[in-house]
């Protein structure tokens, strides 16, 4: 096939057509962080030549240094046909009230000097705050008043992205990292989006550039300096380490040559041809490397049966990445740039605070501000000596509102997360949890319920017994209840 002139091109609604390949901003903030800040002009300039070979989508976030600045310049000098700014909203876990989304798409407006974003993409550090799912449906409110296109979400797992659409968020997208190497978003997310048509933006396709001939046959490297590169380099050591992304290498380098191709071509590509990715997202290095002409490549051929075994003899020899798309932000084994984040997660205010129990000495409790606790005399949590217990537990947002009720397993994952807030204020975890309870309504959700179980403590293995009940107060398809053991005595 001839190389193309111009990347090809997908609809993903009426209000988006998006380039495939996506020019990813993220090097911005790499290249500032010493402080140097690219002009904004200047750095339009570089976007314009991208733009004009048709990589006219950009990716970019709050905290991409100048990154929305500068393609803010750019949107201004083509107000006709005007590129695609993707941006991501990444606050702490606060209260989701209306002023304060609407504050934070309001920034990314006036940055961006436009009326409209066209992909406002929501990151949340800790689904254990469940302001989340009030910040989702807040930015619903804003895509209807005009001020945002489309939703999405970064770095979302699958048992996530279900919950919030099952609540009814129109969400279009997904952006994870996906590679050769880190190949988690081929399983559950896959099978979502096949579900529900929502879309994957595939990031990290290049490994921060371990996956190109620079690296192929070359001594395991001892110091990184590049941030990217240090992320990327500890999804390589978990995969199976050097060797076994050695061997990754060798087989996209044989299917390269035999497509004229380069390895990255053959990495991206391979992302590219799942049915659930929308786009690739290449990071551009502004003012140093442009990749646009060997991007074009990517249009030019396509992975035959031969060259998909040959990756799979490859992938034979490496571990899975662990867990779900976007756990290497919420849990061990960190895999960013800064390594291990529980310093960072440790600095957020948990969701509940525990008090002291006024009438058991010793003891200490958790209310969460409902108004059932004081109407029937319970508490959300209660703490003696080493035992916590929780009390019933359902998929309950703000005073009353059910989520998502026609799905059990989708009330499961809220719950549990909501147990788990619960036990956080104790110092205690999942791991913890000794016991659990679990009330359904119809024998037909015991699937689902169980693998939203499963999902959070399926290796810690609790006692655990579910029951089918007549009905449960309030219509709620199920409630749970759980126990935890404290490993030492607090009292």
């Amino acid at each position: 096939m001839p190389i193309p002139d111009r990347p090809d091109r997908m609809r993903l609604s009426d209000r988006l057509e998006i380039s495939r390949v996506l020019t990813g901003l993220w090097q911005v903030a790499d290249i500032e962080k010493d402080g140097d800040v690219i002009d904004p002009e200047t750095g339009a300039g570089w976007l314009a030549a991208y733009a004009e070979q048709g990589f006219d989508t950009f990716d970019m976030a709050d905290h991409y240094g100048t990154a929305e600045i500068i393609t803010g310049q750019l949107l201004a000098r083509s107000p006709s046909r005007r590129p695609l700014a993707f941006t991501k909203w990444c606050p702490p876990p606060c209260p989701m009230t209306r002023e304060v989304v609407r504050a934070g798409v309001q920034e990314r407006l006036d940055r961006l000097g436009v009326d409209r974003v066209d992909l406002l993409q929501f990151h949340w550090w800790a689904f254990q705050h469940s302001a989340w799912l009030d910040a989702l449906h807040e930015l619903s409110a804003l895509r209807d008043e005009g001020l945002i296109a489309e939703i999405g979400v970064t770095n979302f797992d699958a048992a996530h992205l279900a919950l919030a659409h099952a609540d009814g968020v129109p969400l279009l997208t997904n952006q994870v990292s996906f590679s050769l190497v880190d190949r988690r978003a081929a399983g559950a997310l896959s099978a979502l989006c096949g579900q529900t048509g929502m879309k994957l933006l595939a990031y990290g396709t290049l490994c921060g550039g371990f996956l190109s001939e620079r690296w192929l046959g070359q001594p395991e490297p001892v110091e990184i300096a590049d941030w990217s590169k240090m992320k990327y380099k500890r999804f390589i050591d978990t995969a199976g380490g050097w060797d076994a992304f050695q061997r990754i290498l060798g087989a996209a380098d044989e299917i390269a040559r035999k497509n004229a191709v380069s390895i990255a071509n053959v990495a991206t590509r391979w992302v590219l041809e799942h049915e659930a990715v929308a786009g690739v997202i290449v990071g551009a290095r502004l003012g140093e490397r442009v990749h646009t002409d060997d991007n074009l490549k990517l249009f030019s051929f396509a992975l035959d049966t031969e060259d998909r075994a040959r990756l799979a003899d490859a992938f034979s020899a490496t571990d899975s990445v662990p867990g779900d798309c976007g756990d290497e932000y919420r849990k061990p084994p960190f895999l960013t740039a800064s390594g291990d984040l529980s310093h960072h997660l440790d600095t957020m205010p948990l969701p509940f605070e525990a008090e002291p129990n006024p009438v058991r000495a010793g003891g200490s409790r958790v209310m969460s501000g409902s108004r059932w606790e004081d109407i029937a005399g319970y508490a959300r949590a209660q703490q003696t000596g080493r035992r916590i217990l929780v009390s019933g537990t359902t998929a309950t947002a703000g005073e009353d509102r059910i989520v998502a009720p026609a799905d059990a397993g989708a009330q499961t994952t809220f719950v549990i997360d909501k147990i788990l807030a619960a036990l956080a204020a104790f110092g205690a975890a999942a791991e913890d949890v000794v016991r659990t309870r679990i009330y359904i309504t119809y024998e037909t959700d015991v699937d689902a319920v169980s693998r939203a179980h499963g999902r959070v403590f399926g290796s810690v293995k609790p006692a655990n017994t579910l029951v089918v009940v007549a009905g449960l107060i309030g219509g709620y398809r199920v409630e749970i209840e759980a126990e935890a053991l404290l490993g030492e005595d607090v009292s």
